[in-house]
């Protein structure tokens, strides 16, 4: 569900109209809706109620302050992926105890930054980091708390490119090595170990998978606690789908995924974390843009709008679906036509959709991407010195720039020409 529907004619964003919005800063740009961003964050809180939980927003999804803030403000915790997501996270008022720290390649730098400021916790990776991270801890005067994330190779059949839980990916410590690793870990003077982390990837729209993980955690739980070793956390990573093609079938709804935890892990008496991102901001968010022209080709008509590739990404990089909808109702019943829609970037990849059926539209019309608060702004460029483009967010009948589109001049000026050239 979200909070984006046609009223009178228009779509709104809550109750906003979007054409307002668009009148008022341009187009192409993100909005954002507080109501859905806050459904959905508290569907997966009282999903888990019952057991002592966290749950932390990967912000890699979305990462703007007012976002955080908003989600930060009702009790998420952040999920961190750099340090300049730790830093933004900080500055957005989340307090470290709320913050855990993952990733593949945290710098010396990146732990430290942490280690000073405030971590709940570190997700570590590698044997290697494990190593770096006690030695940066002991030089602070401190102990890092870690949970150590294992691969259960487990197929969580989903994209290749956002799969992470199968042995041949690059991500945690094969489970087989655990306790080996577990017991290195004990022995570090920098360390303690408090739990296990375990993310099996992104887009999931099945529970089997998940549940697969989490009964090979739940074993690991056990053997670790019979080495000694005092687990009292399960990070369970995130990675529940969201529904971008209206046609297809809905994923689990997060109350489902909660009873699954508590059927799977709940004997352990294991405070539980996990890390949604896309399904608190992907529905929560729209790229809307304006038609520029309609142009006749060979066999097919392509609708060449403002917002590019650049903007929105996925569908260049995953083959990605989004539905596209006019900002103003079509009348029922009205006929419809398919569509190359595409961008104006120098890019044959600059290409949203083929042969999409929609209404007839014409030069400066809108048109909305649904289901882009996720992996959308947060993944822009400026490739083609296009600048970065809005964001807004919407509470009831307000909506505020949460990040302004630059200059061209901005842009420009921030190369340097060196005096020899």
């Amino acid at each position: 569900m979200d909070h984006f529907l046609y009223r009178d004619g228009v779509l709104h964003a809550e109750d906003v109209p979007v054409a307002d919005i668009a009148a008022a800063v341009g187009t192409p740009f993100y909005v954002y809706s507080t109501a859905t961003l806050l459904r959905h964050f508290r569907l997966f809180d009282e999903a888990l109620e019952g057991m002592d939980h966290l749950v932390c927003y990967a912000m890699k999804a979305a990462s703007n302050q007012a976002i955080l803030k908003t989600l930060g403000d009702a009790g998420a915790g952040m999920d961190v992926v750099s340090g300049g997501e730790y830093r933004r996270a900080r500055a957005a008022g989340i307090p470290g105890e709320r913050i855990v720290f993952s990733g593949v390649g945290k710098t010396a730098d990146e732990i430290r930054t942490a280690l000073e400021g405030g971590i709940r916790q570190f997700n570590v990776e590698s044997e290697p980091e494990m190593e770096v991270l006690s030695a940066v801890a002991v030089s602070l005067g401190k102990v890092a708390p870690i949970t150590i994330r294992v691969n259960p190779d487990v197929d969580a059949k989903t994209h290749a490119k956002i799969a992470t839980g199968k042995s041949e990916n690059k991500f945690g410590i094969p489970i087989a090595r655990a306790r080996a690793v577990y017991a290195h870990a004990a022995s570090l003077a920098g360390i303690d170990v408090i739990g296990i982390d375990v993310h099996i990837g992104s887009q999931l729209t099945d529970l089997a998978p998940f549940e697969m993980a989490y009964q090979k955690v739940a074993d690991l739980t056990e053997q670790l606690r019979a080495d000694g070793h005092v687990i009292r956390r399960l990070d369970l990573g995130g990675g529940l789908g969201i529904p971008y093609e209206r046609s297809n079938a809905a994923p689990p709804l997060p109350t489902d995924y909660g009873a699954m935890v508590k059927r799977t892990l709940g004997h352990l008496n294991c405070e539980i974390e996990i890390e949604p991102g896309r399904l608190i901001a992907g529905n929560a968010g729209l790229m809307v843009s304006k038609v520029i022209y309609v142009k006749s080709g060979e066999g097919r008509d392509f609708l060449i709008l403002d917002g590019a590739m650049n903007d929105l990404i996925r569908p260049a990089m995953y083959d990605a679906y989004h539905d596209i909808i006019p900002v103003n109702e079509p009348d029922a019943g009205a006929e419809q036509q398919p569509y190359d829609v595409v961008g104006p970037v120098c890019e044959s990849g600059d290409t949203f959709a083929k042969q999409r059926m929609l209404p007839h539209l014409a030069a400066d019309d809108l048109v909305a991407f649904r289901s882009a608060g996720a992996y959308g702004a947060v993944m822009s460029s400026e490739y083609n010195s296009r600048p970065l483009i809005p964001e807004v967010l919407v509470k009831g009948d307000q909506f505020a720039v949460i990040r302004r589109r630059p200059t061209f001049d901005e842009m420009i000026n921030r190369d340097t020409i060196p005096e020899w050239v």
